[in-house]
């Protein structure tokens, strides 16, 4: 989608090449090629630069899933305090996408699944377990299936990707 701005110079360019059009900007998402070349430049300015500039890895979380058929109809735990939405995946496997608001959750688990953290930060406690362990975006854990956990986000939003293994 394009609006107009204003004038703009068409000699400079986007990251993707293409000439930037005189009053207009693009409000879409960066293209892939586009993301990829503007992260191989921060991590060449941080090796040139020194440790003045930090660069975290790329996640290999996905960023959307095509072909999928998503549930208009909200999950709600706790108030609201944790809510998801359920994706059924082309070849027939669930997931869900959620948010978890500041507080701290017991959920029992039925099938064994797999919680990826796609944003923000939580602790996870295993049913049958004493350890806490911290998680942040990017990374992720698994909980057995007939059992349970306590996820806890400490402050803001954590989201999350669920995978019903």
């Amino acid at each position: 989608m394009r609006r107009t701005i204003g004038q703009l110079d068409s000699s400079r360019s986007r990251l993707g090449g293409e000439p930037v059009p005189q009053g207009s900007y693009e409000t879409s998402a960066m293209r892939p090629q586009a993301l990829t070349r503007l992260i191989m430049t921060i991590r060449w300015l941080a090796i040139r630069r020194g440790p003045s500039i930090s660069v975290l890895p790329m996640s290999s979380l996905p960023t959307e899933f095509p072909g999928v058929t998503v549930h208009t109809k909200a999950n709600v735990y706790f108030d609201g305090k944790v809510v998801s939405h359920t994706v059924l995946m082309p070849d027939g496997t669930k997931k869900t996408l959620g948010l978890i608001y500041p507080g701290s959750y017991h959920f029992g688990t039925a099938a064994p699944e797999r919680m990826e953290i796609v944003a923000g930060a939580c602790t996870v406690t295993l049913d049958g377990t004493t350890t806490v362990t911290s998680y942040a975006a990017g990374q992720q854990f698994d909980v057995p299936g007939h059992s349970g956990f306590t996820i806890a986000s400490p402050e803001g939003i954590c989201e999350y990707i669920c995978s019903f293994l």
